[in-house]
């Protein structure tokens, strides 16, 4: 499995397949409007705003299970992203990314990279997985890592062959 086999709804409710980023590499991030780590968004827009013409992309999944840090609606979150930190990456709709409604996607990427000790679940908001252009993933990152920390991880898979 890749990244490329999973399909997603966007905020406004369109349903794209993550295979439309084929040969990009991918920063697969759940997201949150009020969270500690909420401040990441301008972070994460300004990773991608310096990579995303050497293909790269930021695929932002909001969810709602770490503390209801996630309550609004897809308007809501869409509004949030767009006014405060003029975001212009993909940002898809609310998602569960532990337990029995887990979107796919996270079952695969846990699965892929566990993380500390080997657990799976997601610890937190703003959990990272770089994802490579063969859309395997390459890294896991905790909440903590900010965007900043990301760009020679990035860079350095930008420039690795497919």
């Amino acid at each position: 499995m890749t990244l490329y086999d999973f399909d997603a709804n966007l905020l406004d409710g369109t349903a794209v397949s993550l295979a439309d980023h084929r040969g990009r590499v991918a920063l697969v991030v759940n997201v949150a409007s009020r969270c500690g780590y909420t401040p990441q968004y301008k972070g994460l827009e300004t990773l991608y705003r310096r990579h995303k013409d050497h293909g790269f992309v930021v695929l932002g999944f909001p969810c709602n299970q770490f503390g209801a840090q996630e309550p609004g609606t897809s308007d809501e979150i869409a509004s949030f992203c767009s006014r405060t930190y003029d975001v212009t990456f993909p940002i898809f709709a609310k998602v569960d990314v532990n337990g029995a409604h887990e979107h796919a996607l996270y079952t695969w990427l846990k699965k892929e990279r566990p993380g500390a000790l080997g657990t799976k679940s997601i610890k937190w908001n703003f959990t990272k997985f770089l994802i490579g252009r063969d859309g395997q993933v390459l890294k896991r990152y905790g909440s903590a890592t900010t965007p900043d920390d990301l760009d020679a991880d990035v860079a350095a898979a930008l420039h690795s062959p497919a």
